[in-house]
């Protein structure tokens, strides 16, 4: 999600050509958001997952935690 607002805002700097100081604003924003302590947990659970997955780890895709 956040990948996809940063190009939207890309996307919108490049293409509506709204100058430097729009670009700033957006920059800030996105500054804030890719600071904010629950985005940095986010990141961090999501980073463990794929080196887990990249690593062959031991998960099993079958297994979702559910008795049968």
């Amino acid at each position: 999600m956040l990948k996809f607002l940063l190009g939207a805002a890309v996307g919108y700097v490049l293409g509506a050509k709204a100058g430097h100081e729009r670009y700033e604003q957006l920059h800030r924003t996105y500054q804030r958001v890719a600071d904010h302590p629950a985005v940095q947990g986010a990141a961090g659970v999501v980073r463990a997952r794929v080196e887990e997955v990249v690593k062959g780890g031991t998960h099993d895709p079958g297994s979702n935690g559910s008795a049968r």
